[in-house]
């Protein structure tokens, strides 16, 4: 064999590497081939201890963000609270007869606690900004155990006005869907949709843990029992949130889930001043805005469809159709059953799909449904249970593209404040619609009117969502197809 003429055996995964290319040319140009050999063998050695050495210092990936974490102190919050906003509407017949109140009274401290509920959100989210999310939850979980556990002792009228309707409303309005979006938009890049429907359907599962056990409690050993369950549940979790939550991803050296490169080691940039201020500034700008009054619009309905109406009334007017309250609360239960899975399946698809298309089936669809109780609640035991199943899907399916589309209009700094604000109106259609409810049957002896009502408002809404963001959506294909 000649000079030149060495053949070094190749292996395929170090034919292209800058070792395996240095082998050949010493090949070509060594004197003694056995040489050529001998110094591969050594020059690959190296190179293989190399990438050993590099692989050990790469550090191991860690294999639960933290923000999941967050995200499960959140939902658990997010349920204990929907188990305190479902109590009213187990307790709503025996505590009426127990003070002999008409349905009309008894709504009326519901609507308080419903109207401060959402009148909270928009202050709440900026106290997230200015306090943080774990003293805010703190607070929030302390009001709601010291409003219902207090309220077992209440005699009169105003003591419970002041119990359930403001300190228990103002406890719900800061564990609300507001908490939800701040969470996921401070947490969460990737996932934000799916992670906002799993938080929104934290409600569902608390109807479906709740609701059940505070009807059979309240069955056997009177109302009191359901505020006190609410209290010792709502109590537990203040532990839970001391220990575990975190107000950003940079208190635990970690930047939000998605997001690649160092975290940033800045302090998170809590907004000083007044939080109502604040919120009432960013309100004033909203306002100037088309799309937020369709928002805001389209929310107002869904509260008057969902707890003021369904979530308040739909116990009471099964009772007057001859269902057992038990055999109702079972329904509702799997109604949350079936929200749980159509609110997560909602952020899912929010991340994927046009959320105005999304919003204008799902108001369609609830309208049907509502326009189709008064006939299932009078009719074969399997209608309940039809409309539980096709309501039940987008109970609060709204949601997460509701929250994706305020983020698209108004930017991720103020989408948390202006979502609140959004959720004040929906919880103003949720305090008329239980008020009006209530009313409805005192006067008219059936709830079939408000129902009929709210079913034609959602078909409305339907419509009213589809110009949200359009014009927004077109001027960026615009900008991007110049």
């Amino acid at each position: 064999m000649g000079i030149g003429a060495a053949t070094v055996k190749r292996f395929p995964e170090e034919s292209a590497s800058p070792g395996a290319q240095l082998c050949r040319v010493s090949a070509r140009r060594a004197v003694d081939p056995a040489m050529s050999a001998v110094a591969c063998r050594k020059l690959r050695g190296v190179q293989l201890r190399g990438r050993a050495m590099s692989h050990a210092a790469t550090p191991a990936r860690t294999t639960l963000h933290y923000a999941w974490i967050a995200a499960g102190v959140t939902f658990v919050a997010l349920l204990a609270a929907a188990g305190a906003r479902a109590t009213p509407g187990v307790i709503i017949l025996p505590f009426g007869n127990e003070f002999q109140w008409s349905r009309a009274k008894v709504s009326s401290i519901i609507s308080i606690n419903i109207f401060l509920y959402g009148l909270i959100g928009p202050f709440a989210a900026a106290l997230y900004q200015r306090f943080g999310l774990r003293r805010t939850m703190l607070a929030a979980m302390t009001l709601l155990s010291a409003g219902y556990g207090l309220s077992t002792k209440a005699t009169s009228y105003w003591q419970f006005a002041v119990l359930w309707g403001a300190v228990v409303g103002a406890g719900s309005g800061m564990a609300a869907t507001v908490l939800g979006a701040a969470v996921a938009n401070r947490w969460f890049t990737a996932r934000r949709g799916l992670v906002m429907g799993l938080l929104t359907a934290s409600a569902a599962t608390g109807q479906l843990v709740f609701l059940p056990a505070l009807a059979s409690a309240v069955t056997t050993h009177g109302w009191r029992s359901a505020p006190l369950i609410v209290a010792v549940a709502t109590a537990a979790v203040i532990p839970v949130i001391w220990f575990f939550m975190r107000d950003d991803p940079r208190e635990v050296g970690l930047r939000p889930y998605g997001e690649s490169g160092r975290p940033e080691t800045a302090p998170s940039n809590a907004h000083a001043g007044n939080p109502a201020r604040r919120a009432l500034a960013v309100l004033a700008e909203a306002a100037r805005v088309r799309d937020f009054w369709l928002l805001a619009g389209s929310f107002f309905v869904c509260g008057a469809s969902t707890n003021g109406l369904i979530g308040t009334h739909l116990i009471p007017a099964a009772f007057d159709c001859g269902i057992p309250e038990v055999r109702t609360a079972s329904l509702l239960a799997m109604m949350g059953l079936f929200d749980l899975v159509g609110t997560t399946a909602s952020g899912w698809l929010s991340d994927r799909f046009n959320s105005r298309y999304l919003l204008f089936g799902y108001y369609g669809l609830r309208g049907l449904s509502l326009l189709f109780l008064p006939q299932a609640l009078v009719g074969p035991a399997a209608g309940l249970g039809v409309f539980a199943v096709f309501y039940g899907l987008d109970w609060i399916a709204t949601v997460p593209p509701t929250v994706r589309l305020t983020g698209e209009v108004f930017g991720r700094e103020k989408a948390s404040i202006v979502f609140g604000w959004v959720v004040a109106s929906h919880q103003v259609g949720a305090a008329f619609a239980a008020y009006t409810a209530g009313a409805v049957r005192t006067n008219f002896g059936s709830y079939a009117p408000a129902f009929m009502g709210a079913g034609a408002l959602c078909v409305i809404a339907a419509v009213a969502v589809l110009p949200i963001a359009r014009a927004r959506n077109e001027a960026v294909a615009a900008t991007a197809g110049a």
